[in-house]
């Protein structure tokens, strides 16, 4: 996706002589993806953004066409997950990745979702974004610990590992739609230990 940041400095460079001050990027997508956890989508204004980063409106819009593209460039520049754990078995695996759902960049993921689900049935860049950048990063993260129990023989060999990996977005999703509520590490376990460990192993 190209950003607007591109096409605003250009211009901004072309008609004030001067470049863009890259620095207030990162504000300004920070104070969107603040304004997105705390009220949703929906009720973000371009306004809110602006006075949240301290900053005008004509300044957002040198860099961005609009709320859409500002939200998913910003979703987009989401740091990169950190280390994978490697205890030594899948059932370790997964518990320590249940733990890691309390952490605070998990839990404002998951705030980031929610406040984005009314508007993903009408925005397909923004459906595109949630799949790559949160569903994506577990999922390949997930895939890699299911990968590691095959070698290690704990999974038979042709498990269907993709239907596996999504099994826990489906349920945490759903959780957030109906409760309201963030999943927290004990829905995790209990979703890893009592669904997707017993499925993993299970014989083919």
């Amino acid at each position: 996706m190209q950003r607007a940041a591109d096409h605003g400095a250009q211009e901004g460079g072309a008609h004030r002589g001067r470049q863009l001050d890259a620095s207030r990027d990162a504000a300004l997508r920070d104070a969107a993806l603040e304004l997105l956890a705390e009220i949703g989508y929906d009720r973000l204004t371009i306004d809110a953004v602006a006075a949240r980063a301290k900053a005008s409106k004509m300044t957002i819009y040198r860099r961005w066409s609009g709320k859409a593209e500002l939200v998913a460039d910003a979703i987009g520049s989401l740091r990169k997950p950190g280390d994978l754990p490697d205890t030594g078995s899948l059932r370790g695996d997964l518990e320590a990745m249940a733990r890691r759902s309390d952490s605070p960049d998990v839990r404002f993921d998951a705030q980031l979702v929610l406040g984005l689900v009314t508007a993903l049935a009408r925005d397909p860049e923004l459906r595109q974004i949630v799949r790559e950048e949160f569903l994506g990063r577990g999922g390949v993260r997930l895939r890699q610990v299911f990968e590691r129990a095959v070698a290690r023989g704990e999974i038979p060999p042709g498990r269907n590992l993709d239907l596996l990996v999504s099994v826990f977005p489906a349920l945490a999703i759903h959780h957030l739609l109906i409760f309201g509520e963030l999943p927290d590490a004990s829905f995790a376990a209990q979703v890893m230990n009592e669904l997707i460990l017993p499925l993993a192993v299970a014989p083919l």
